[in-house]
């Protein structure tokens, strides 16, 4: 006998998961670009990072990742206009690399009141990555409010190589990242978020030339995190204290440059040292 075929009525509920390209259009009209506080910066990501997506840097030690994330807590509670996000700030700190202070000192240069800042922080220091990964249940709560238009992971990859060591757990460990940055992609979309990560390098000489960078180095976590990451950038270390940002890995972002420098007042332009 032939096979059955569904009827129409059958289909139905599936057709619903399909929506058309000019659809998609009209609902990416509400995502916005978080300024970075440097004009180089926010020209190679075509005005900052963008929201309903994650965002990953990705760089050996003093490079500006955590400076950044500082710099971006502020940013986005500046009107959209300005270049913000118009709300609150979520910060999952793994490494105890969070300053108040220098949230007051970014938002004395951007002329925002230094403790209403801080206030529209909310932070918490994971120190497992069973922790860290409960944190979003926490934080879906206070997503549902609206108010809120960035979360900072820093860094995604500290404790899940702390956790998991050695070849025989690195399938758990890679289950379980794999879990967190999915549910991580979805908030953002839910919220319309900004969800930017930090995220540690290792040096891998016979690295292929998708991961690593001309010194070698490559960021951790392996095809997971490189696949969840909607934006990749790569930080590295210039001339004197100017530091390189190079875009590896966008949708819609070209491969470029930008040099940028670290100030009392955040992430800025060598220029306007």
């Amino acid at each position: 006998m032939p096979a059955s075929v569904a009827s129409s009525d059958d289909a139905e509920p599936n057709s619903q998961n399909f929506i058309t390209a000019a659809e998609t259009l009209h609902l990416r009209k509400r995502c916005f670009r978080l300024s970075t506080g440097s004009k180089q910066w926010d020209s190679i990501l075509l005005g900052g990072f963008q929201s309903c997506s994650i965002s990953e840097v990705y760089g050996e030690y003093r490079c500006g990742k955590t400076q950044l994330a500082h710099t971006l807590s502020v940013i986005a509670q500046m009107p959209k206009e300005d270049g913000g996000g118009a709300g609150k700030v979520a910060w999952i700190d793994t490494e105890g690399t969070f300053r108040p202070e220098r949230i007051v000192q970014i938002a004395e240069r951007f002329q925002i009141d230094p403790e209403q800042a801080n206030e529209n922080i909310i932070q918490h220091r994971a120190n497992n990555s069973d922790e860290q990964a409960d944190c979003l249940n926490q934080l879906a709560e206070h997503f549902a409010t609206g108010d809120f238009r960035l979360l900072v992971v820093d860094s995604l990859m500290a404790l899940f190589r702390t956790d998991y060591t050695g070849r025989g757990e690195l399938s758990e460990r890679q289950q379980k990242l794999g879990q967190f940055l999915s549910r991580l992609a979805k908030m953002a979309e839910e919220f319309n978020l900004v969800v930017f990560m930090t995220n540690q390098v290792q040096s891998d000489p016979g690295a292929s030339a998708l991961f690593a960078g001309a010194d070698g180095r490559k960021p951790v976590g392996g095809h997971v995190v490189a696949h969840a990451s909607t934006t990749r950038i790569l930080l590295r270390k210039g001339r004197g204290e100017e530091r390189v940002a190079k875009t590896q890995d966008s949708p819609d972002c070209p491969e470029r440059e930008a040099t940028y420098i670290i100030t009392t007042g955040g992430i800025n332009d060598p220029e306007k040292a």
